[in-house]
């Protein structure tokens, strides 16, 4: 038990009443600003979930664009080289699996492996690998193999 000179004695002080004084008008602008809050936060989901999408259509898209390629490229390599057949194969394999994967640096990897094949195959003689970029988009240009 304590001692009566630890006991501290006097009027005790008044609770706090800041929110007895917040009027309708202020306690309705605080309501507001919460919902428009809410409101910025739900929008911007929203606008990051649509920009989310899209980049999962797009790349959806090109990952179809290099399947399609793939396979008209994987066809003429196999025709062309045929003693070549199955390092083509282990290489379209491997740019499959890291395309399944996502992993960047092994797509990189892959691809500079089929383009040295390409650069030292009769796809050389057709020139600018770019042009050939520029002519498999266009829709109008058909290839004969």
């Amino acid at each position: 038990m304590p001692d009566q000179e630890d006991v501290l004695e006097g009027n005790p002080m008044p609770a706090k009443t800041a929110y007895l004084q917040v009027g309708a008008a202020d306690a309705f602008n605080a309501l507001n600003l919460i919902v428009g809050v809410v409101r910025d936060s739900i929008q911007v989901h929203e606008t990051e979930s649509t920009k989310r999408e899209k980049l999962r259509a797009c790349r959806e898209t090109e990952i179809a664009r290099i399947k399609a390629s793939e396979t008209a490229l994987r066809d003429y390599f196999d025709r062309i080289f045929e003693e070549r057949r199955e390092n083509h194969s282990r290489l379209f394999s491997s740019l499959d699996r890291a395309l399944e994967s996502g992993d960047v640096a092994a797509i990189q990897s892959v691809v500079g492996g089929i383009v040295e094949v390409a650069r030292t195959s009769p796809l050389a003689d057709i020139g600018n690998l770019g042009d050939l970029r520029r002519a498999m988009d266009d829709p109008n240009i058909v290839f004969e193999l």
